[in-house]
């Protein structure tokens, strides 16, 4: 399907088609739609990793006397919240997905109905002002794209924590570590929590180039 064929399917351009009118008003609804089910979908992926963080620090702060392997049962966990982060992952991904169609949708079908309100952005000129321009003032970031990064975060430490709870469970018997491997290992924890703000910072920003989306019709018929 080519413009020509998306414009004759909706009747684009002709702002007393029904058809087009109709079209409009759902896609803003489901626009809508989608965007509660984004947050919650994010309540429901966080509520379970914060079960598990608190479940795997409950772990180790047992005394060892009453959990016969207690750095086992934390690597067990660790890799649940290891899936439960890469589930809100995808799920991020999905959101953005739905979302971005519905958008794409209104920017297609609402010259004939509103105008270019939804594409047509009204920015506060650049401040000359330090705190201005980078404390106080607004930042054409995306909220889906900074959950990805931080999700990207919650997953590398969770690696960490697995990793952490093998070494101290099975692998300190045959793996035996400098004595700096610590410190390197803090200081790779800080370095990665300081890269993921400066990617927020980088690719977080909302797209707001051309965009050139390719039609895939999904047909349904029933089987006979």
């Amino acid at each position: 399907m080519d413009q020509q064929d998306y414009d004759k399917t909706f009747d684009v351009g002709k702002s007393d088609s029904k058809k087009l009118q109709a079209a409009f008003s759902q896609v803003s609804d489901i626009r809508k739609f989608e965007i509660e089910l984004y947050w919650k979908r994010a309540t429901y992926f966080w509520a379970l990793i914060v079960v598990a963080f608190a479940g795997y620090f409950s772990v180790l702060s047992t005394e060892i006397s009453k959990v016969e392997n207690k750095y086992f049962l934390s690597m067990v966990i660790a890799c649940i919240g290891f899936v439960f982060t890469f589930a809100w992952f995808l799920s991020c991904r999905g959101s953005k997905y739905w979302q971005e169609n519905w958008e794409n949708h209104m920017d297609l079908l609402e010259d004939a109905i509103t105008g270019p309100l939804y594409k047509t952005l009204l920015e506060r000129p650049d401040s000359k002002s330090f705190f201005e321009r980078f404390v106080t003032g607004p930042l054409s970031v995306s909220v889906s794209k900074i959950n990805q990064w931080v999700a990207v975060f919650v997953l590398f430490c969770w690696l960490y924590l697995g990793c952490f709870s093998l070494y101290k469970s099975v692998l300190h018997k045959y793996i035996t570590l400098p004595n700096y491997s610590m410190e390197l290992i803090h200081g790779l924890v800080i370095f990665f929590a300081l890269l993921c703000c400066a990617l927020m910072f980088g690719f977080g920003k909302t797209h707001k180039k051309a965009q050139n989306p390719k039609v895939v019709g999904r047909y349904v018929k029933i089987k006979e």
